[in-house]
C-alpha cells in the first residue's frame, strides 16, 4: 500500500465552458497525477450562478468526489433538496444551521457509516487506499469580508474539526472568501490541524502555494475552472462595459475554451501532513 495520498483541488467551476472542460480532461488529469480523491468547487456552474442537479451529476460522473461551494450556492432552487440527501455536496459551514445542507463530509473512514454526513466511498475513489490514509474530510467555510453575512468562520472551522476528530486523517478546508488576509488567517489558525487549506471566490488563481508549519498546504485561491478569455469568467465586452458605466447590466458567462486550474497536495497517508503542493494549469 503506498504511504503517499494524493489530492487534487479545482478552483470554482464557471458554466458549461468550465462544466465541459471538467467532463474532457478530469478523468485524464487523474490519471497523470496518480489522484486518489478530487474536491472541486462548484458554485458557479450553472451560467455563472449556482449549480443544477445536472451540473452536479455530471461533476460527480467526471471524476469529483466532493463538490464544495459558496454565496451562489441558494441561486438554483431545483438543487437545495440535494443539500441534504448528497453527502458528497456541501455548502459553507458557516450559514445558519436552519438552512437546507451541511458544510463537511467524511468520506472513506472505518466509521464513515455512523454519521449524516459520512459515506464508505465514492465511485472513482478506491476504498482501500481511502481506508489506508484514514479517511477524507472535508470542509467549506466562507469569508465573512466584503461577502454576505454568515456565522464567524473561525468558530465553526474549529466546531467542525471538533466533529471530525478521529474520523479522518486527510482533511481539506474549502475557505471561499474574497478577503486574502482572512483567508490566510484562517489557515493559520487551523495550521498542524489539517492537511490542506485552499480559498476560492477570486477566479484567479495565485502564486503563494506553500506548507504552512510543515504540516498544512496552503494556496489563496486555486483560480477557476472555466473560459480563459474572460473577466472572471464572464463576457469580456460585457464587463468592461459595466465597468466603464457602472450600470446593473447581467454578466453573461463567456463562450470561450476552457482551462482547469488546481493543485495538487501530496500528504502522508499515515498522519495527513502535507508533503507538498503543486499548481497546475491544462
Amino acid at each position: 500500500m503506498p504511504n503517499n495520498f494524493t489530492t487534487l483541488l479545482l478552483g470554482d467551476i464557471y458554466s458549461d465552458s468550465g462544466c465541459g472542460a471538467i467532463l474532457l480532461k478530469l478523468p485524464t488529469l487523474r490519471k497523470t497525477f496518480h489522484a486518489d480523491f478530487v474536491i472541486a468547487n462548484g458554485e458557479n456552474a450553472c451560467r455563472g450562478f449556482g449549480i443544477s442537479v445536472d451540473n452536479m451529476n455530471l461533476m460527480f460522473k467526471a471524476g469529483v468526489d466532493v463538490i464544495t461551494s459558496g454565496n451562489h450556492i441558494w441561486q438554483q432552487e431545483e438543487i437545495l433538496p440535494f443539500l441534504d440527501s448528497q453527502t458528497c455536496l456541501l455548502r459553507p459551514a458557516n450559514y445558519s444551521s436552519s438552512v437546507p445542507g451541511h458544510g463537511f463530509c467524511i468520506v472513506g473512514s472505518p466509521s464513515a457509516a455512523s454519521g449524516p454526513y459520512m459515506v464508505s466511498g465514492t465511485p472513482f475513489s478506491n476504498s482501500a487506499v481511502l481506508s489506508a490514509a484514514g479517511g477524507v474530510g472535508v470542509v467549506n467555510i466562507q469569508g465573512r469580508v466584503n461577502m454576505p453575512s454568515t456565522e464567524d468562520p473561525f468558530k465553526s472551522l474549529s466546531d467542525c474539526l471538533r466533529q471530525m476528530k478521529g474520523k479522518a486523517r486527510q482533511i481539506f478546508v474549502d475557505i471561499h472568501a474574497e478577503s486574502g488576509e482572512e483567508k490566510e488567517a484562517l489557515a493559520f489558525h487551523v495550521a498542524t490541524q489539517v492537511t490542506g487549506v485552499v480559498g476560492t471566490h477570486i477566479h484567479v488563481q495565485t502564486s503563494d502555494e506553500r506548507v504552512l508549519k510543515d504540516h498544512t498546504a496552503y494556496i489563496t485561491d486555486l483560480g477557476m475552472c472555466g473560459p480563459s478569455e474572460s473577466v472572471i469568467g464572464c463576457d469580456v465586452e460585457l464587463a468592461i462595459k459595466r465597468q466603464k458605466t457602472q450600470l446593473p447590466i447581467k454578466a453573461q458567462a463567456a463562450e470561450t475554451p476552457a482551462l482547469i486550474h488546481g493543485v495538487c497536495i501530496v500528504s502522508d497517508a499515515s498522519t495527513g501532513k502535507a508533503l507538498s503542493i503543486e499548481r497546475f494549469s491544462s
